[in-house]
């Protein structure tokens, strides 16, 4: 059973939330970060990457950046100006990209749920993000950004979500800096207890996107609670803000890798040690186009490597879902043994790139010298996520690119 509640969202005027929505956090480095937000004093960047307002500081982590942060949330909310509405809501969110529109519902969900599983995850979350968002929320007393959940849609709310698109005008309704539209609607609070319980009749929702937003809700609540001598558990510290997405209209693009070294190999010598495990083919396809098949850029040229018979062999023994993704494959067949990337998320030779960028980003990084060679992969499907979820499983690190992105600003939980 699954608890969704309705929260009163500290959210911009509608003059000015083009101004105000940016980018998640977590998406720019800080040089990108203070790029995008030049000029635009209201930009929310300067809430959740308050450190592009201080002068550089080598822990971006510092008690200092947070302390930022709660002073331009608290300007924001009288320049801009945010304003919390009287009552809770559940808000509708579309999001436009390429003619293909995805829209959920931005509710607070149960940090309980997150607990005990019935908000499942499928990454592994790292120590310093957890901590650097846990300040951050604890600070500026807020949740400043959503996490992406998905789920197995239910026509019922299916329903109540189209006849509010046509019956009701949207609160907001622009078009951001790179190309996508934003739409938010406030939905009619006649429909919530329906919402409510037409959760509470799903036994699993999925974190999408957001895992360290989450993580870090749940300690923050953690902190709070302990503070608190009268706490209840129904304090709103004990929800995290999200937007879930029916399942069937979440779209995952591929996230690419490319390695600076060739592992002291010659060209001749890796490519005689990737046949070994794959067939090689010159192509002039620069993405596969069906699992277990990947690209692989080397001195100005395409290739396709398909799973030779004994990978299929081996990996029809293992009981591991993680083992049969594609980014597994490529990782204990390849990277691994061939090019000595043991570990992915901490070995310094690989990078990622988000499918977004496309495979000329790959060309670009191999032909200027800056990657030796370059992988582009079958995109994971949400059934894999799903499958990765239920098994308690973990994906392998950077497995899933989800477009478009949740833009922070919009709507902020207060705790």
């Amino acid at each position: 059973m699954a608890v969704i509640k309705p929260f009163r969202a500290l959210r911009p005027s509608k003059e000015t939330v083009h101004l105000v929505a940016s980018v998640p956090y977590d998406v720019v480095n800080r040089d990108e970060a203070a790029e995008l937000a030049e000029g635009n004093n209201l930009n929310f960047l300067r809430v959740t990457r308050s450190e592009i307002e201080l002068s550089y500081e080598p822990n971006v982590y510092s008690p200092q950046v947070y302390k930022k942060a709660k002073e331009n949330l608290v300007r924001l909310r009288k320049s801009a100006p945010l304003v919390v509405d009287n009552k809770p809501y559940f808000y509708l969110y579309r999001l436009i990209m390429d003619g293909r529109s995805q829209i959920g519902i931005a509710a607070t969900f149960s940090i309980d749920d997150y607990d005990n599983n019935v908000i499942l995850k499928h990454e592994k979350t790292r120590k310093e993000k957890e901590d650097d968002r846990t300040n951050h929320i604890i600070t500026t007393e807020a949740q400043t950004g959503a996490v992406f959940l998905t789920y197995k849609g239910v026509k019922t709310i299916n329903d109540i979500v189209e006849s509010t698109l046509k019956n009701i005008y949207p609160v907001y309704d622009f078009r951001s800096n790179d190309e996508i539209k934003h739409t938010v609607w406030i939905l009619p609070e006649v429909n919530n207890q329906t919402i409510i319980d037409e959760f509470k009749k799903v036994d699993k929702l999925y974190i999408a996107d957001g895992h360290h937003r989450a993580a870090s809700a749940s300690r923050a609540r953690k902190v709070r609670a302990g503070s608190n001598t009268s706490h209840t558990g129904n304090e709103e510290y004990n929800f995290f803000m999200a937007v879930i997405f029916p399942a069937e209209q979440v779209k995952i693009l591929p996230y690419n890798r490319v390695v600076s070294s060739l592992n002291e190999l010659s060209e001749a010598e890796f490519l005689n040690r990737v046949s070994e495990k794959f067939d090689i083919q010159k192509t002039t396809l620069k993405e596969p186009m069906q699992k277990r098949n990947f690209g692989m850029y080397l001195s100005k040229q395409w290739y396709l490597l398909q799973a030779r018979d004994s990978v299929n062999a081996s990996l029809s023994l293992s009981n591991s879902i993680g083992s049969n993704l594609d980014a597994g494959i490529l990782q204990d067949f390849l990277l691994n043994p061939i090019l000595g990337i043991n570990d992915p998320s901490t070995n310094k030779r690989i990078d990622f790139v988000g499918g977004i960028r496309g495979t000329a980003e790959l060309e670009n990084l191999v032909n200027s010298g800056i990657a030796a060679v370059a992988f582009s992969l079958y995109p994971v499907s949400v059934e894999d996520l799903m499958k990765i979820s239920d098994a308690g499983e973990i994906m392998p690190p950077k497995s899933t690119w989800f477009e478009p992105k949740l833009r922070d600003g919009l709507l902020v939980h207060l705790i």
